[in-house]
């Protein structure tokens, strides 16, 4: 196990972005320098000491002094690089409290600190799922979470507490933390018997018990992100408490997200009850300083759209500069998108919206094997990729296969990150080549 361990260490020390290799190569060249300009020194104040020949008579009887210069750049190339490295190893030794064993995640640490900044929005298990994913390209992560859900242990809590669903802002913390699989088992644990205490996960009380601590729910995350050590940060769409409803197409209407999920009639449209709800001004800075803005995999009309519903987050989302991705859901689901296609998906969401908030939708392009008679009983189909029908809304489509099946049909974490860290590289690119053309196009410096 060792030697694989340092064959990975080897690897992700070479990858470019760390900074080491680059300043070796600096230290390399002084060095040639510094001899060369010492002999050049030499012969200007005249000096008949020729230390060729000296070392060539001492080595004579030992090394062809033909293969004496090939010896010497090896040689001195194993010293400048040793050297180096042990100067390295000795600062971060001296640094930090766990000595040289964290040194490559001191320095990948660093190289992820310098990678994308990437707004992702939306809730369930699907905004977790992207997050898994993304922490390995980038620290730069800012996850915008929904707070409507009001079933299960996150609606108790809300209820007895007044407490904001943490739910799916716990789903995210894990996902995000540094040691996810200790954390995974910890947060998850849900209580099977104590009175007040069955069906609550640890998670959820965990949250809870922080906000009566800080006094404030978003407070209570900041301290808890800590703890945990993520990569990025969590923040809630909204502070406000908000129900979401649904007017279905024969005119009723659904009050709370799990009554939602649970109806089998198609969705109209849907609202914030009281509808203003005030957006934390931490999400706004995060979605205009972001390279890249993410939206799903999840819910269509309960995971994604109550995050848009928050006033002024979806407008801030349209008029960002960032490359706006939706990632369609795999499968669909019964009640809120029967039937849906990725084309239909695409246009609710955009006329839900009520603004311009995805320039790229990602499609799965792999049809499920093992599990698609069982989901196709309850209901659920794959989304067909209908691209002509996208494009038509002015959408590119970018099908890709992002699927993996275990004991569902659902996002790959590593695959979909891979896919959206694409689609953010074309973007910037195609943006610098603009830039350099605009700033190349006749009189484009005059002002």
């Amino acid at each position: 196990m060792k030697p694989l361990q340092r064959s990975i260490d080897l690897i992700r020390w070479l990858l470019p972005g760390l900074g080491v290799k680059r300043w070796l190569i600096v230290a390399l060249a002084g060095v040639i320098l510094i001899v060369n300009g010492v002999f050049r020194w030499f012969t200007d104040e005249g000096s008949n000491f020729r230390i060729n020949e000296f070392v060539d008579n001492v080595t004579a009887d030992f090394v062809n002094p033909g293969y004496l210069s090939y010896i010497f750049i090896a040689l001195g190339v194993v010293l400048v690089a040793l050297g180096i490295w042990r100067w390295l190893n000795s600062i971060v030794t001296a640094l930090t409290p766990f000595g040289n064993e964290r040194m490559i995640d001191a320095l990948y640490a660093t190289r992820l600190k310098s990678g994308y900044k990437i707004v992702t929005i939306g809730g369930g298990t699907g905004l977790s799922t992207l997050l898994r994913g993304l922490k390995r390209h980038t620290s730069n992560l800012t996850a915008v979470v929904t707070v409507s859900d009001d079933g299960g242990s996150s609606g108790r809590l809300q209820k007895e507490l007044g407490v904001l669903p943490p739910g799916d802002i716990r789903n995210c913390l894990v996902a995000l933390a540094d040691d996810e699989a200790l954390v995974t088992d910890l947060f998850r644990y849900r209580f099977s018997e104590g009175e007040g205490l069955t069906g609550h996960s640890f998670g959820n009380l965990f949250l809870a018990a922080m906000t009566g601590i800080t006094g404030n729910f978003d407070q209570a995350i900041k301290v808890s992100s800590r703890v945990l050590n993520i990569k990025g940060r969590v923040l809630p769409a909204t502070l406000a408490t908000a129900r979401l409803c649904a007017t279905l197409v024969d005119g009723t209407v659904i009050e709370g997200e799990s009554n939602i999920s649970r109806s089998t009639k198609a969705i109209a449209d849907v609202f914030l009850d009281p509808p203003y709800a005030a957006p934390l001004q931490e999400v706004i800075d995060a979605i205009r300083d972001a390279d890249a803005i993410v939206l799903g995999p999840g819910s269509l009309y309960t995971s994604i759209m109550p995050n848009l519903l928050v006033d002024r987050v979806a407008r801030e989302v349209e008029t960002a500069s960032a490359v706006k991705i939706y990632v369609c859901n795999v499968m669909t689901q019964p009640g809120e998108t029967d039937s849906f296609t990725a084309s239909a998906h695409v246009r609710t969401l955009l006329e839900r919206a009520n603004a311009r908030v995805c320039d790229v939708v990602v499609v799965n392009d792999q049809l499920p094997r093992k599990l698609r008679d069982a989901y196709a009983e309850e209901g659920q189909l794959p989304v067909e990729a209908d691209t002509a029908a996208v494009e038509k809304l002015g959408v590119r489509v970018v099908r890709a296969a992002v699927i993996s099946e275990t004991q569902n049909v659902r996002h790959d974490s590593d695959k979909l990150a891979a896919v959206v860290i694409g689609i953010i590289d074309e973007a910037v690119a195609a943006r610098a080549s603009f830039v350099r053309f605009r700033s190349a196009a006749p009189g484009a410096a005059a002002t």
